[in-house]
């Protein structure tokens, strides 16, 4: 069984991993900005972890001894059109999703090359190799973090350490519905907005991503890029078919 450092555990995914691998024997360090919200998690360690804050990554990964496999799940999300999105609320997305996940990588990573092993799991999602409109700034983070973990892959592989990405598309999570929307009185990108549903297509649970990061970490080799269910292959492989000479969306929108 592998030790398991897990980031943003405290809900949603995160959560649903931290469940499942401890259901399945492994040893669980669940983390969160607020620690207190992993109380009822039945898990080996619960430790404060900001992915945006040094000192506190620093800690944790000091307090949770050996690491076999690092989660980088932490994140988060918005919904704006490109044209108006506040320039801090990108910066904070990628602070969050792309520099926070290097941070905690760069934790874990010194220990696992001494060892001559590990494994990175990066959270990504369909939108790390698509785009859909209203969740650029999103989208733009996740394509970042899957060139950075691309790179980990190639840097890492002559001393042991495995790197996944896992893709799922939309998630039952309750994400979409805390995201922060930033759009202005009669804003002319609200008809667009109002079709994200439909584009987003249709949802996978939280337990649906845990038990596919689960299978990874007990798979001997696994894939550098592991999409989650039926709805997420099918549209990763529509997006490889289709021409790239001009915007690739998952349905049509009607204006």
């Amino acid at each position: 069984m592998s030790s398991v450092l897990i980031t943003g555990a405290s809900k949603g995914i995160g959560r649903a991993m931290a469940l499942e691998l401890s259901k399945r024997g492994h040893r669980v360090v669940a983390t969160a900005r607020r620690p207190e919200a992993l109380a009822d998690l039945p898990v080996d360690q619960r430790l404060r972890l900001d992915v945006t804050d040094q000192e506190t990554v620093d800690q944790a990964v000091k307090d949770a001894g050996d690491i076999d496999v690092l989660i980088s799940n932490a994140g988060g999300t918005i919904r704006a059109p490109l044209e108006s999105v506040p320039l801090a609320e990108v910066e904070r997305l990628f602070q969050l999703n792309t520099l926070g996940a290097l941070r905690v990588a760069q934790g874990v990573l010194p220990a696992m090359r001494e060892r001559g092993a590990g494994r990175l799991i990066f959270v990504s999602s369909i939108q790390g190799r698509l785009v859909l409109p209203m969740i650029g700034p999103y989208g733009a983070s996740k394509w970042a973090l899957e060139a950075l973990a691309e790179t980990l892959a190639i840097e890492t592989r002559h001393f042991g350490i495995k790197v996944s990405v896992v893709q799922p598309g939309a998630v039952s999570s309750g994400g979409a519905e805390r995201a922060p929307v930033f759009l202005r009185e009669n804003d002319p990108y609200t008809p667009l907005y109002e079709q994200l549903p439909l584009l987003r297509g249709e949802f996978v649970t939280p337990e649906d991503v845990a038990a596919t990061v689960a299978d990874a970490i007990e798979q001997p080799g696994p894939a550098l890029r592991i999409p989650v269910g039926a709805p997420a292959e099918r549209v990763l492989r529509a997006r490889k078919e289709a021409p790239e000479n001009e915007p690739f969306l998952t349905t049509e929108i009607s204006w």
